[in-house]
């Protein structure tokens, strides 16, 4: 019997399309929206797989974007981060970014969000404690719904839309 349709397929169809062309299994789970995630984790209390904190970030100049996936519990030092990747005044994007660069809302930024940049323009970073997971949460381009994907078909997905993940050890505050 096929699932039924709620309101937010037309959102996610497209990534569910993209997860079957390429052959990649996963588990979904809709929930009402989530901003934050701890509400992220009242909503999907017994999920598998590593939950994640994903920033949208830019340098100083906005001349370089970001897209940084961690564990959900870690607090980024974006100093030292900066730092550590060279780059001056590196900071949150504003949401008109996020829009523009990755098509996503805030409360919906999502490893996944790189299908959505098809010029390359956004830069992917996995910290290293995250990518050691076998199972990663992610949101399907919204904060209705989420995934469990093996680190595996996550790397085949970076590859697919054209981001090799830059893993690194993020600073914690």
């Amino acid at each position: 019997m096929p699932q039924e349709l709620t309101l937010n397929d037309s959102a996610v169809l497209p990534v569910l399309a993209i997860l079957e062309r390429q052959g990649i299994t996963y588990q979904r789970h809709d929930h009402p929206p989530v901003f934050t995630c701890e509400e992220a984790r009242r909503v999907t209390p017994d999920l598998p797989g590593a939950e994640t904190k994903n920033l949208f970030l830019r340098d100083g100049k906005g001349k370089r974007h970001f897209l940084l996936g961690t564990l959900a519990d870690k607090k980024v030092s974006l100093k030292e981060l900066s730092s550590t990747l060279g780059i001056s005044g590196l900071g949150l994007a504003s949401p008109e970014r996020l829009k523009v660069h990755l098509g996503l809302e805030p409360g919906a930024v999502t490893l996944l969000g790189v299908l959505n940049d098809k010029d390359g323009r956004v830069e992917l970073l996995i910290d290293e404690e995250l990518w050691r997971a076998d199972t990663i949460q992610c949101h399907p381009l919204v904060n209705t719904s989420t995934l469990v994907l093996q680190r595996t078909d996550l790397e085949k997905l970076f590859i697919y839309s054209g981001h090799i993940p830059h893993i690194l050890k993020v600073p914690g505050v």
